[in-house]
């Protein structure tokens, strides 16, 4: 018979995963961000949908324990735990409605890998939001302080999806500038509007392009004192020659001093805490992505094939995740 308390546990992070994702979706995210007091018309005017039904959405979230409300006409406040719930959330976010056509095509995906994959593709928005909520506990912290300890005046950030990582290392560092480049049109222009409401798109530059495309042309990481790759670094992998073009390319462009710190993933970590969501990861980017990823001794030669002088690594607190920073 299952306990009480896990139940509660369960349907809570099933609600406050869907309304936080409804929220995301109909546009209310900059407003939680803010983490102060808003009111409905704010809501209205950053939804741009009718003040009934924006006050519905309310309703619902302040009735979860998202938002606070001290009187029926006053104003909404984030939760303290705002933070949290978003990071839990995130996990299922990312499980269950950024991977949603693994799921549902799960037994193709099995049989006709390619086929599927060309048919049946993830939404990359979907996968930046979610991947950036769980990072905000999961792994931006680790990297936010191996990066700011630094302090470049130039970074570039490969695979940024929604640019969340490099708008709060630029918020951080007021001086630096960064380049954010990523394959999904769709998490570039997120990345955007992020740099624009974060007052920082003075100094942010979004390419959209893939990692693989900087062997011929590196343009975007000249100058660069930090290379960040956040769980992007694993599809490059899959081609042996090209990764290492990509590896040495980092190496050659950074200045002086400068270094690679990669945020990525190791396989089927088998450790409590880490097994489950590891077991998924990895099973999800080999039998749906078609991608290995490299164990962390492997990751490591890599970085030292590519002419890099000294490798490290750290576990980071997304379960089966590691922080490698390769000094050029």
């Amino acid at each position: 018979m299952i306990s009480s308390d896990v139940s509660d546990i369960a349907a809570d992070l099933a609600a406050n995963a869907t309304l936080l994702e409804i929220a995301e979706n109909v546009g209310l995210s900059p407003l939680l961000d803010r983490g102060t007091p808003f009111t409905l018309a704010e809501a209205t005017t950053a939804t741009g949908v009718p003040e009934d039904r924006a006050a519905l959405l309310l309703r619902a979230m302040s009735a979860a324990g998202l938002l606070e409300r001290d009187a029926e006409t006053g104003p909404f406040t984030p939760c303290a735990e705002l933070a949290d719930r978003r990071y839990e959330a995130g996990y299922l976010s990312w499980s269950l409605s950024a991977n949603r056509p693994y799921i549902d095509h799960a037994e193709r995906f099995l049989r006709e890998p390619d086929a599927a994959g060309r048919q049946h593709q993830r939404d990359g928005r979907r996968v930046a939001v979610s991947s950036r909520w769980i990072g905000s506990r999961g792994f931006y912290p680790g990297v936010l302080s191996e990066i700011i300890s630094r302090k470049p005046r130039h970074i570039v950030d490969l695979g940024s999806g929604a640019g969340a990582l490099l708008i709060r290392l630029l918020t951080e560092l007021p001086t630096s500038t960064g380049v954010a480049l990523d394959l999904s049109a769709g998490a570039c222009e997120e990345a955007e509007r992020a740099g624009r409401h974060a007052q920082v798109d003075d100094r942010l530059t979004v390419v959209n392009r893939s990692v693989e495309t900087l062997v011929d042309d590196p343009a975007p990481l000249d100058g660069a004192d930090i290379i960040h790759a956040g769980f992007v670094m694993h599809d490059v992998a899959q081609h042996p020659e090209v990764f290492a073009g990509v590896l040495r390319a980092c190496r050659e462009h950074l200045a002086d001093g400068g270094c690679l710190v990669v945020t990525d993933a190791v396989p089927y970590v088998d450790r409590p805490g880490e097994r489950a969501f590891s077991a998924l990861f990895s099973y999800l980017h080999e039998s749906s992505m078609d991608v290995r990823l490299p164990t962390e001794d492997r990751w490591c030669e890599h970085f030292r094939q590519a002419g890099f002088s000294e490798v490290t690594s750290t576990a980071l607190g997304m379960p089966g995740s590691r922080l490698f920073v390769a000094t050029r």
